[in-house]
């Protein structure tokens, strides 16, 4: 098992195939990009199925997600996706991803095994969507939303940050869009982690902003913590249900306590949150030629000094080297 000395246990994996992608949005990264892993840095596909293979044989974990940057942009995605599917016990498996792309890779990620994903959307104006990603391709998001739903990589989720000024004002009809196309919307707080360093507590749109925006239109019923579980989100069901809305709001409403995740990151450094400032390095012991066990085991020591909580509450936080296009989200 992955536990820390706080008996939370690691059970969900998050893998980073890439830090590249193919939007620059305004809350992760800069406009002219940034300096990319040098690809003898990333990790292989084997390298990448290896650890899988160890997290869930050896590790417990049962559920692998992939994300970025952009997983779409990595070649060997469906080959990994295929050979992970194969693993004993069989994880489950999703993907975070902008969706460019995703029109045409939809089917192929499902025959390969892949369960469901999670998109990134955050406006219907096409005009505001070119303002926060500084790219033209909201209708290919749109087309790569509607792909997988058709190859039923259900439920698909949408993941939407609002940001002040620019699409604050679109909570309602996001919800009333995706309750009309069977999509799961979560809002998700932005978090510090993009790489200017620009984040301001003060400037960001809240959980309770969020909520209120949608009680204007919208009857929300708690689901309750029993249901949540371990899951990032709160949810309400939405006059009644059966649909749900979810909010993550990592800064303020933190859900550290009940933390099961572990992430790999695209150059195989082993993060236990996404603000730490620490990682552990496994793809060193990989390419020494170190067995499973040993990998395992500096997994498991890694996570065993996993910290309480994220730390934003501390006056003395400071954000992460390195942007959440290089960790994974």
């Amino acid at each position: 098992m992955l536990i820390d000395t706080y008996g939370r246990v690691a059970t969900d994996l998050r893998v980073s195939l890439t830090d590249r992608c193919n939007l620059r949005c305004t809350y992760c990264m800069p406009e002219e990009g940034l300096q990319w892993l040098a690809k003898p840095d990333l990790l292989t596909d084997d390298e990448i199925v290896r650890l899988i293979g160890i997290a869930v044989n050896d590790l417990g974990v049962t559920e692998v997600r992939f994300t970025g940057g952009e997983p779409l942009l990595r070649p060997g995605l469906v080959g990994i996706v295929e050979r992970c599917a194969a693993l004993t016990p069989r994880p489950q498996m999703s993907l975070t991803t902008n969706g460019i792309g995703l029109e045409r890779t939809a089917q192929a990620l499902r025959d390969a095994g892949l369960d469901r994903v999670n998109v990134s959307l955050d406006t219907l104006r096409p005009e505001v969507f070119h303002t926060l990603t500084r790219r033209k391709r909201h209708h290919d998001v749109l087309r790569g939303l509607d792909a997988a739903r058709t190859a039923g990589l259900t439920p698909v989720k949408v993941n939407t940050v609002l940001m002040p000024g620019l699409n604050d004002d679109e909570a309602p009809d996001l919800l009333a869009w995706a309750l009309e196309n069977d999509y799961e919307l979560r809002f998700i707080e932005q978090m510090p982690l993009d790489a200017q360093h620009g984040w301001k507590r003060d400037g960001m749109i809240t959980a309770g902003d969020i909520l209120t925006s949608l009680r204007t239109r919208f009857t929300l019923t708690a689901e309750g913590e029993d249901e949540r579980g371990s899951a990032p989100a709160e949810r309400w069901l939405v006059d009644g249900g059966p649909a749900r809305v979810g909010v993550i709001a990592s800064v303020t409403r933190p859900f550290c306590r009940a933390c099961d995740r572990t992430r790999l990151t695209a150059d195989g450094q082993v993060r236990t949150c996404l603000f730490a400032r620490e990682e552990s390095d496994l793809r060193g012991a990989l390419r020494s030629g170190a067995p499973d066990e040993e990998i395992a085991r500096l997994w498991r020591l890694a996570m065993w000094g996993k910290k309480a909580g994220s730390g934003l509450d501390d006056p003395s936080f400071l954000q992460p080297d390195r942007p959440m296009s290089a960790i994974g989200g």
